[in-house]
């Protein structure tokens, strides 16, 4: 019997926040592409409850900010968050790079869903990959469905599907890192006593041990860390951490009673902890050890590896979907520049070197933030240490950069302290009004923005006017004479004010050659 065989631009496997933000980039392109999801229903699990870091003012470049929810018109900067359960003031920066956006995935991957197939992508649940194969020319995917099996024939496939990917294991790309048993992490929604909560602060006041702030502003013991917060319906979410060998029975599905164990072993005393109201879906988990792994490759021929396909590593800190989104930014127009016939030599190869140095990042800032955390004096005296260096302005800048991936660089030919970053939201004038930066990126194509009103920057792209935008603003206090803004919000080349102008030109013909053909 012949298999049907179907065509398309890319194959997406995984259709959870990072493969939805990609087939949003590539339908934003005119392309088609096709995301297969092996659950039939969008899960109800509950999983991230909000997103840190540029991600943020990635999802204002395409309008995303606000039907995700945002409560301003801007993304605004938090004036403190944490690092390893040590608090960073950031109300001291002049330039906090730190936002938050609190969203459910579930409601998440609705709003992506949703923006996907109004542009025109093809969603399929309840469609699993089982195998593939790749040629010089093309992948072709085999599929399962509750009606049978299908081929499907696309340019490139990409995994975006989870730290156990499909995809990874039969691409041979290696996983490194290493696993670690050593500790249990449970997390739980249950009612507190309304006895024991301050009306004022939101603390919680536990007899024989003392007040509790809430929101996540963990508490740590030598016997592990505890936190708690107030959700929207009246219940609270509480965590615990726990280090060392975890106690027998803890291949059984957790309880509240073990939610309660852990909390009297972590603060020395019990919570009276009952059952949460409403009818859920209520967490209630246990995750037992920590992997830290990096694939080798983030591709293989015509495969891609996006989102926790390609890297896991510890929560703490919520940088997950602010590294997994940005690789979906960050490969989305540079598939749809090869495809689309434009694309300069190794482009597609730049995926793997910008990415895998941005996932080293956070492995090692959650590696320490977890190591901050643990039990033992040695681990008190080094965090008393920690916390005098972040006395410093300068000190606390560095870790607020790291936690948002504002230090991230990508390698470029300029030699502007802009270029390689990702690009600040400038306040514009143009000839059809006041804007903002964000705003010009809405359309995802690339932008030649022209700070000082010299004609020879048009000029000097004109051969590129099919796939980059040229527009003249002015701008209070310009950081530079001219931008080139890369789709998924990087300077790909800056020019300073005092450059004289055959150098600006040369400078910029180069940079669009480099970058868009």
């Amino acid at each position: 019997m012949a298999v049907e065989t179907e065509t398309a631009d890319v194959v997406i496997v995984g259709g959870g926040p990072v493969g939805l933000l990609l087939a949003c980039e590539l339908g934003m392109t005119g392309l088609r592409p096709v995301v297969l999801e092996r659950l039939p229903d969008r899960s109800s699990e509950i999983k991230a409850n909000g997103l840190v870091g540029q991600v943020v003012r990635f999802l204002d470049h395409r309008g995303l900010y606000e039907r995700f929810g945002g409560v301003a018109d801007v993304p605004q900067r938090i004036p403190g968050y944490l690092f390893g359960a040590i608090p960073l003031n950031l109300g001291v920066l002049e330039a906090n790079p730190m936002t938050v956006l609190p969203v459910t995935q579930q409601h998440m991957e609705q709003v992506l869903e949703e923006r996907a197939r109004e542009l025109g992508v093809d969603v399929r649940r309840g469609h699993e990959l089982t195998g593939f194969q790749q040629s010089e020319e093309r992948v072709t995917a085999r599929v399962q469905y509750a009606g049978g099996t299908y081929e499907l024939r696309a340019r490139h496939l990409v995994g975006c599907d989870g730290g156990r990917s499909t995809v990874r294991k039969l691409a041979g790309i290696p996983f490194a890192g290493a696993n670690g048993c050593d500790l249990v992490s449970r997390a739980a929604y249950a009612t507190l006593p309304a006895s024991m909560l301050v009306p004022d602060t939101g603390e919680l006041d536990v007899p024989g041990h003392g007040r509790i702030s809430p929101s996540f502003t963990f508490t740590r013991t030598q016997h592990g860390i505890f936190a708690f917060a107030a959700l929207p319906d009246g219940n609270h979410r509480l965590l615990t951490l726990e280090w060392g060998s975890p106690p027998e029975g803890e291949d059984t599905a957790m309880t509240l009673d073990d939610m309660r164990d852990s909390v009297r072993r972590v603060l020395g005393i019990g919570l009276p902890l009952t059952p949460p109201s409403g009818p859920g879906p209520h967490m209630l988990r246990r995750l037992v050890g920590r992997s830290t792994r990096l694939a080798e490759q983030y591709r293989s021929g015509r495969v891609f590896l996006a989102g926790d396909s390609a890297h896991v590593h510890s929560a703490v800190g919520g940088p997950g979907l602010n590294l997994g989104l940005q690789d979906a930014a960050n490969l989305g127009w540079k598939l749809a520049a090869q495809i689309h016939g434009w694309a300069p030599p190794g482009l597609l190869d730049s995926y793997h070197a910008e990415r895998y140095a941005a996932g080293r990042r956070v492995f090692m800032h959650t590696q320490a933030q977890t190591a901050l955390m643990a039990p033992g004096p040695e681990v008190t005296a080094l965090r008393e240490l920690f916390g005098e260096l972040l006395y410093s302005t300068d000190n606390i800048q560095r870790i607020a950069d790291l936690l948002a991936g504002d230090d991230v660089r990508y390698e470029t030919t300029a030699a502007h302290p802009l270029a390689g970053r990702f690009a600040p939201d400038l306040a514009l004038e143009t000839g059809g009004g006041p804007t903002r930066l964000a705003e010009l990126m809405r359309a995802a194509r690339p932008i030649l923005l022209d700070l000082a009103g010299e004609p020879y920057l048009a000029e000097a792209a004109a051969d590129w006017k099919d796939r980059v935008d040229v527009v003249a603003a002015s701008c209070p206090q310009p950081p530079a004479a001219a931008l080139l803004v890369r789709p998924d919000g990087y300077v790909a080349w800056a020019a300073a004010p005092d450059e004289p102008s055959g150098q600006v030109q040369d400078g910029l013909r180069r940079a669009l050659a480099g970058w868009f053909g």
